[in-house]
């Protein structure tokens, strides 16, 4: 039987595995104020550039290729080392396979219990 973590022990995938908490990725349907607009994926994103929290808005347009899940459920997102590394690594349910967004990063998205959870790699700290 796995142990069960106490309240004030940080999640396996921070305490063991080294992965960094980077953002939490909210669906909204409001315009929010300086969305910038991902013309590839069909989606606004807004707020992560400003909030203490690593609060990320995304607004989706209809025929957005985001998956549902995405599109409808707040995300987590954790930056790892090595995208590849944890995903042959981990058994983990990938939503979205591994892409490059940008320059300089790539992301991979994951489902765990029902809920969404992004993986970044950013290259420039390589």
């Amino acid at each position: 039987m796995k142990r069960l973590r106490s309240d004030h022990e940080q999640p396996e995938a921070i305490k063991d595995w080294g992965w960094k908490y980077h953002h939490l990725g909210i669906p909204t349907k409001e315009i929010m104020p300086d969305e910038v607009y991902l013309p590839r994926f069909k989606f606004y994103i807004s707020g992560f550039s400003t909030s203490p929290f690593g609060i990320e808005w995304m607004r989706f347009e209809p025929g957005s290729p985001i998956n549902i899940l995405i599109q409808t459920l707040p995300h987590i997102a954790f930056e790892v080392p090595d995208l590849d590394y944890e995903l042959a690594l981990r058994d983990l349910n990938v939503i979205t396979p591994p892409n490059s967004p940008g320059p300089g990063i790539r992301v991979a998205m994951i489902e765990h219990n029902g809920g969404p959870i992004e993986l970044l790699e950013f290259l420039c700290n390589k």
